[in-house]
């Protein structure tokens, strides 16, 4: 049977879900598709040029190969297909984004036939996606006299595939779509259960919020066709928790344009908008696709006459409308004026200048964020082949210093990192700079994304000059089902061959190792004076500075080892007093935001880098706050480390690491032993003097400092999604936190979960600790509510069976994972008992696993978004609240919250998770369980 004949079946089958035929991207299936366009007599010869000209994915794909040649055939009068011309072949060639179609117009444009070679000229003036070895045939042919090449590289020179670009709308009218109010996960936009489906575009675009917001939206554009349809947070942060490229490609998809009418299913430009303005990271996201973010600040806090905000019952500031942006309300974006007016354009509703920075603009010109970044690569290489002065077409870095002012801990790092800016400069906050990448990380769930980007933007080989590149297998190790299978080993195979250390050997020689992400990077995260970008919002090093990342920018990493973006502000934190023995390091966490918010009264923490001080504790324990960052819309954090601590850190991160080596996980170009030699100079530059731990300068200017009270942390504290508040802008936020006084022992828990990467190995040790003392009193233990237990790592667990935690486990446990077997379908009915899940994501991601609908979960993750761990039942609301490892033991013991008296007594004499001020330095602060 004909792989076309399989194509048809799966179009019948697709049809039937309201799809159109899955894009083409096999070699094979196109060689069948362009026989049958040859052969005139051929049944299928009419749809096979619809396939072949409309749905055949451009880039690296080895599809793009065979139709690159077969239109180079056409050009070169060597096939001959009526309906596609030489000229509608170099049209085809010019949105095929580079690989083989650079190669085959580098082929025509150098060849002997004049007359085609400027065709193919012209063609590559206007291409960007151009690696090394094309530009090395340029510049050989260059010097070898030959008049084309230097033709082309003269307009490279001038930037003219950018600068002939038509410029950006002066007035751009938009129609509102409120997707909801409140902060907008990207959930809601891209779910997380749906993440299998994200590299079939049209497909995954089917859940993006629901068919009844679909189909409200192409409502909007039947009555508006000569707008664009803005989607809008209100009251709210529009993208909150992760990057999910996946999310604004739903977005564009829906309400964007059309990339290539050659190209199916990419879209870019799309508007989005929140009354707190976009998450860093999702904001990020956006201007990949050359997208707009609108900081809408349409509701105000209403203020006494003292000028302070006027509180209601709860405690919160009362806002009062500034100017409604209700669905289907009609607005103005004057992107030259950067204002927001009415209809009419005659009232200045918001200024919208941090939407158009230069460095924005030229994104949205040029389609997006990759098309900026190689074309800056290939303008210089043009001046540098030509001999001529580089006149960038591009807006200057943008540069601020401030004399007198010192460097924070970010401001560091960036300044050591700066690729192409003045020699000797330095850098504050606000300077807009291209920066190494030191380390990157793909996850299972974006990975086939990235894989895609890699393709589109003709990637082949990972970046020399990256230190370490990891593709992890976290987010789907819980269930090895059907998609899974289809997936992952698709994903681990390209990974490998790019250049990455993958989890999953391609080829089943060494144990899958589904670690959670953020955890590995923090391994193999060798310098505190590194940048690590990450394909999870989670990527918050404990080393460094780690920033999460949508899938195409982890893929412009990839390629380039390089990333732009501006030094962020930063917020110090500090901590005083003492930490009560009966209290765990998470409830400091859950601290630092309730006495941030009570210090400032809004979240300083957004958009800026939270410098923690925190040097005493080991990185598998400071990574409990910078993991933790995330949720408070930072746009990434620094822990601030002692020598000592650094050292010790950075010496298990290289036994990890050569734990990665024994398993058999190097690769060819033994980047993991390269890590280790990086580990071992940073420890003996620091146990020289040479270079110190990284810290900031003493004059350093901060956005704001929050010192966090320990004397003042004396229960355990919960975050909760506040499901049932009357105002719906405040549910699911990570603001509300309570001590667990609050619930009177009274509130029910259906499932208590442990994992993800919020816990160390001292978590996992706490629930062995806590499972022995109540055995101790009672003879046994019996749980009320399930009890599901997932280490983020197999050293963990290796660790454990040696020191004798696991045992402990294993008696209470009525399910142990099995490699040699795991689970084909996800779990949907939970007994009261303990869970020991494989490591990875587990219940946290939701894409897999979920607690039964309606539960109560209280777990130690990291989201308490709508519908993420557990969906809304008929009869009650799903709620995800987060605490401590011990309060969340407890309660499932109890199946409820405890009291303070019964949490004290159940956690006395264990070594929970400790943590003093560096300078106090009392002898048990590194309670790390190690």
């Amino acid at each position: 049977m004909s792989l076309y004949t399989d194509y048809l079946k799966e179009i019948e089958t697709r049809k039937k879900q309201g799809l159109n035929p899955k894009p083409i991207e096999d070699d094979a299936l196109t060689r069948e598709v362009i026989s049958q366009i040859k052969d005139p007599n051929n049944e299928h010869r009419k749809d096979s040029l619809k396939y072949f000209i409309y749905n055949t994915l451009p880039g690296t794909t080895s599809a793009a190969g065979e139709k690159a040649k077969f239109l180079k055939d056409i050009i070169l009068g060597e096939a001959s297909v009526e309906e596609i011309t030489p000229s509608f072949a170099f049209e085809l060639l010019s949105h095929m984004k580079g690989g083989p179609s650079i190669e085959v117009l580098l082929d025509l444009a150098l060849g002997d036939d004049q007359s085609i070679a400027k065709q193919a000229a012209d063609v590559l003036k206007t291409q960007f996606f151009l690696y090394d070895a094309d530009m090395a045939r340029l510049k050989a042919a260059f010097d070898a006299g030959n008049i084309v090449a230097r033709d082309v590289l003269e307009s490279y020179a001038k930037a003219e595939f950018f600068t002939k670009l038509p410029d950006v709308e002066e007035e751009i009218k938009v129609v509102t779509y409120i997707a909801a109010e409140g902060d907008i996960s990207t959930d809601l936009l891209s779910p997380g259960n749906q993440a299998h489906s994200r590299s079939d575009r049209e497909l995954h675009g089917k859940c993006f919020i629901s068919e009844e917001a679909q189909a409200e939206i192409q409502e909007l554009q039947r009555q508006h066709p000569d707008k664009r349809v803005m989607l809008i947070a209100e009251k709210g942060t529009m993208g909150v928790g992760s990057s999910r490229m996946s999310g604004v490609n739903n977005v564009a998809l829906w309400t964007g344009k059309q990339a290539s009418p050659y190209v199916p299913f990419v879209n870019f430009a799309p508007i989005v908008a929140g009354t707190n303005g976009i998450s860093p990271i999702f904001l990020t996201t956006v201007g990949v696709t050359g997208g707009i973010g609108i900081d809408l600040k349409n509701w105000v806090k209403k203020l006494d006459s003292e000028g302070k905000p006027i509180l209601n019952n709860d405690g919160n500031p009362i806002l009062e409308q500034k100017y409604s942006v209700e669905t289907g309300t009609v607005l103005t974006i004057n992107t030259k004026d950067k204002k927001l007016l009415n209809d009419a354009g005659d009232e200045n509703l918001a200024d919208v200048a941090s939407s158009f920075s230069p460095q924005k603009v030229e994104f949205m010109k040029a389609g997006g964020s990759y098309a900026i970044v190689f074309g800056k690569k290939l303008q210089t290489f043009a001046c540098e082949t030509l001999g001529v002065e580089l006149k960038s077409a591009f807006a200057p870095s943008k540069e601020i210093h401030h004399e007198g002012q010192g460097l924070t801990a970010v401001e560091k790092i960036f300044n050591a990192n700066a690729v192409g800016v003045r020699p000797g400069a330095v850098l504050h906050a606000g300077s807009d700079v291209r920066v190494k990448v030191n380390i990157v990380g793909s996850q299972d769930t974006t990975g086939l994304m990235t894989s895609q980007e890699l393709e589109a933007m003709a990637a082949t080989v990972l970046a020399p000059t990256i230190d370490g590149a990891y593709q992890s297998g976290c987010h789907t190790a819980s269930v090895w089902d059907f998609k899974a299978q289809e997936n992952t080993p698709k994903l681990m195979a390209f990974m490998h061959k790019f250049g990455l250390i993958t989890a999953r050997d391609p080829k089943d020689v060494y144990h899958s190792m589904t670690d959670v992400i953020h955890k590995v990077l923090n391994d193999i995260t060798v310098d505190d004076w590194a940048i690590i970008i990450g394909g999870d919002s989670h990527t918050r090093m404990s080393k460094g500075v780690a920033f999460g990342a949508d899938s195409g920018t982890v893929a412009l990493a990839l390629a380039t080892g390089e990333a732009t973006m501006p030094i962020p502000e930063s917020v110090k934190v500090t901590f005083k007093g003492t930490m009560a023995d009966h209290m765990d390091f998470r409830d400091v966490v859950h601290a630092t935001q309730a006495q941030m918010l009570k210090q400032f009264g809004d979240n300083v923490f957004q958009g800026r880098i939270i410098e923690v001080h925190i040097g005493t504790l080991l990185a598998d324990q400071a990574f409990t706050f910078t993991d933790w960052t995330a949720e408070m819309k930072a746009k990434a954090s620094i822990c601030v480390s002692e020598d000592e601590t650094l050292i010790e850190s950075l010496e298990i991160a290289k036994s990890r690491i050569q734990i990665m080596i024994d398993k058999g996980m190097e690769n060819e170009n033994k980047m993991l032993h390269g890590l280790i030699a990086i580990a071992e100079k940073r420890i003996a530059e620091i146990k020289s003097g040479e270079k110190p731990a990284l810290t900031p300068d003493a004059n350093a200017k901060y956005f704001a400092e929050v010192v966090v009270d320990l004397d003042e942390i004396d229960e355990p504290m919960i975050a909760d999604p506040d499901v049932n508040n009357a105002d719906v802008s405040k549910r699911y936020t990570h603001d509300t936190i309570r001590p667990i006084s609050y619930y009177q022992a009274e509130k029910k828990v259906d499932l208590g979960f442990v994992g993800s990467c919020m816990v160390h190995k001292g978590d996992v040790k706490i629930v062995a600790q806590m499972l022995r003392n109540l055995e101790k009193v009672n003879g046994s233990v019996e749980f009320k509510a399930p009890l599901v237990v997932a280490a983020p790592t197999y050293n963990i667990i290796d660790e454990l069976k040696e020191e004798g935690d696991w045992t402990v486990l294993q008696k209470y446990s009525g399910f142990e994972f099995d490699d040699a077997a795991p689970k084909v379908e996800a779990r949907t009915e939970y007994e009261n008992i303990l869970y020991l899940e494989r490591p990875g994501c587990s219940l946290c991601m939701g894409n897999q696993e979920k607690a039964a609908k309606g539960d109560t979960v209280l777990a130690t993750s990291t989201r308490l978004f709508e519908g993420r761990v557990v969906e809304d039942s008929k009869d009650k609301k799903g709620e995800s609240l987060l605490a401590s490892t011990p309060v969340v033991v407890l309660s499932a013991i109890l199946g409820r919250t405890p009291t303070m008296e019964e949490y004290k007594a159940s956690v006395e004499g264990i070594d929970l998770t400790k943590f003093a001020p560096p300078l106090t330095k009392p002898g048990n602060t590194k309670s790390a369980h190690f």
